[in-house]
């Protein structure tokens, strides 16, 4: 039997992207309205969250619920759970992108900021996790999608605890994928390489040479991952290039990796 399409997979259901507001999370949600899917969007700008309601009701015909939440704050999963649970919305689909990254190094990084990057990185992603996938699981249907980093592959100097805490989204994912193979329900973890998205301007970092030369767009990297959600892969690297350096990094002591990784993030 030939693999599903996004749109035999996703028409008619509904899906919850965090995020939404720009980069990946837009195109998330661009693309699955594009295939019938109903969306929840969630950010922390409203404006931009209604620009892009009202882009895809337009568009699409499709209905676009917009909850602005902060997902630092660790009350706002419980929170934005209620809510939906308020509207009686079934969320079928959790594509949950929201996140960001510090560039520096270790000591150099002001500590409110990096707590911040990680209740957005690993709190949130794990808790809204938790309490969407008891109801997939219940309900036995469901698709979970992660976004974790090639950085995960090998320890990343100047990038070392978002690199680190993205190492824990990729096994994190892969482990809950063969957990709940049982139920229905499906976990797939997406580790995209450097992308044309406001990531860098975020993470307070000038493209290196090896950035602009590997670089995709958003587009391409999110259609590989739904595409490899659909199909219920537990993991997927975009990109040929991407795919080769994270296979390669296994056969590579890793602080060598770390020494090249740091060389692949500095040289301009």
């Amino acid at each position: 039997m030939p693999p599903l399409s996004l749109t035999t997979a996703c028409a008619g259901k509904t899906a919850l992207v965090t995020g939404a507001s720009s980069g990946l999370g837009m195109e998330f949600a661009r693309q699955l309205a594009a295939a019938g899917c109903q969306l929840i969007l969630v950010a922390r700008r409203q404006d931009r969250l209604e620009s892009l309601r009202q882009e895809l009701q337009t568009r699409h015909q499709i209905r676009v619920d917009v909850i602005p939440t902060d997902l630092a704050d660790p009350d706002s999963p419980p929170r934005l759970y209620a809510e939906i649970q308020r509207r009686a919305i079934t969320v079928d689909v959790l594509i949950n992108n929201a996140g960001f990254g510090l560039y520096g190094e270790f000591l150099s990084v002001p500590w409110p900021r990096e707590r911040e990057m990680l209740a957005v990185d690993l709190l949130a992603v794990v808790h809204l996790t938790k309490l969407f996938a008891a109801q997939m699981a219940a309900r036995k249907s469901g698709q979970i999608l992660l976004i974790s980093s090639i950085g995960a592959y090998q320890p990343s100097p100047t990038y070392a605890v978002y690199s680190a805490a993205k190492t824990f989204i990729l096994f994190f994912g892969e482990a809950l994928h063969y957990e709940l193979r049982a139920t229905g329900v499906n976990c797939t973890v997406v580790s995209p390489g450097i992308t044309a998205t406001d990531f860098l301007a975020v993470a307070g970092q000038a493209q290196s040479r090896f950035q602009r030369l590997t670089m995709m767009t958003s587009a391409q990297v999110v259609r590989i991952a739904l595409r490899a959600m659909v199909r219920r892969r537990p993991s997927c690297v975009p990109g040929l290039i991407n795919g080769v350096l994270t296979w390669a990094t296994r056969l590579v002591p890793r602080q060598l990796a770390a020494a090249i990784t740091y060389r692949l993030m500095t040289v301009r």
